[in-house]
């Protein structure tokens, strides 16, 4: 799906009368709620740095970012939106998504096992895979296994992780992507 058509997503899920699963489950619906209002933030931001526009700029062969991800997703919604703004750079990035969870592609791209998301995936022209990447930045990531090496509760995680990225702005994965878009495409 194009971005457009995920956001468009995101807004049937919010102003449907009878949600579906697992919106219907209220914690999920509110999961979302907010990230679709935290995705119109970043996108009102825009806060690309002039190295990754220089650097994603630059690319000068035919890529396909596919993003694997769900509006439920607290991580996607600081994520998503800045690989959307970065794809927008230059015309030679073909920008797609998968719902994780609505036949993606995701099994075989899992971390430590699991089915985490948002999970990029920049393949070449013809469909190789240069990289992936996600899915959250180093920094955020840290933040996420102290918690859970402590056994945080799920309140106590979600406003942590919410401060990391409020913190980051964005710029830890705009590095880590431009960094492999150096090393794998540029």
């Amino acid at each position: 799906m194009t971005f457009q058509e995920y956001m468009d997503y995101f807004d049937g899920i919010l102003s449907a009368a009878q949600a579906e699963p697992p919106y219907d489950n209220a914690d999920y619906f509110q999961y979302t709620k907010m990230n679709r209002s935290r995705s119109n933030r970043w996108l009102k931001q825009a806060p690309l740095s002039d190295e990754t526009k220089k650097i994603v700029s630059g690319i000068q062969q035919k890529l396909q970012w596919i993003v694997i991800t769900e509006p439920w997703c607290g991580d996607a919604a600081h994520i998503v939106p800045i690989l959307y703004l970065m794809s927008r750079l230059n015309d030679h990035i073909d920008f797609k998504l998968q719902l994780r969870d609505a036949g993606s592609e995701i099994e075989q791209y899992l971390t430590n096992g699991t089915r985490s998301i948002p999970m990029l995936i920049v393949r070449n022209e013809e469909g190789k895979d240069l990289f992936h990447w996600g899915p959250r930045p180093e920094a955020t990531r840290k933040v996420y296994e102290a918690l859970k090496e402590k056994k945080a509760g799920f309140e106590e995680m979600k406003t942590l992780l919410q401060q990391a990225y409020n913190t980051d702005k964005g710029a830890g994965t705009q590095q880590e992507v431009a960094n492999l878009l150096k090393q794998h495409c540029c």
